[in-house]
């Protein structure tokens, strides 16, 4: 199939699934960088971009997962688009400040790896679907968590 090559190379996150240590770290780290321009460049459509990118990596997480699962197998540490997906869900609707994005990113790295509340029940549906949606989750909560802070009064 012409488009496996493709697919492979959006699911490494342009090559920072192949980095040895701590993949998804880096695939995180990739997520900031490419959304870090947009927000700058394009602030009045930053979040629509953001949801675009979000519903395209999801998708293409689940079908190219399925497609390279004998190959790579059920969830390989190279696959980190997942990991981007669930950043850039981490991100929306913060404020583009730089200290907000990295409580965004330290949390959502924190329920990525540890999986709290119903994250691992989501990894465990298998196939491609379940490649993703455990970051998808893993995205919501980090968000969730930084928006309550936000919200608390400054007195």
């Amino acid at each position: 199939m012409r488009s496996r090559p493709i697919f492979k190379f959006l699911l490494r996150g342009f090559g920072a699934g192949l980095l040895p240590i701590a993949p998804g770290t880096w695939g995180s780290a990739v997520a900031i960088l490419l959304a870090w321009p947009l927000a700058r460049w394009t602030p009045d459509y930053f979040h629509l971009e953001l949801c675009l990118l979000i519903g395209a990596s999801v998708w293409i997480c689940a079908k190219g997962s399925a497609m390279l699962r004998e190959e790579w197998g059920d969830d390989p540490s190279q696959t980190v688009l997942d990991e981007i997906a669930g950043m850039w869900i981490a991100l929306l609707a913060l404020p583009f400040h730089w200290h907000y994005w990295l409580a965004a990113f330290f949390l959502f790295r924190f329920f990525d790896i540890f999986k709290p509340l119903g994250i691992r029940r989501l990894e465990k549906i298998g196939g491609g679907w379940g490649v993703a949606l455990d970051d998808v989750l893993a995205g919501v909560y980090a968000n969730v968590v930084v928006q309550v802070f936000l919200a608390m009064p400054t007195s």
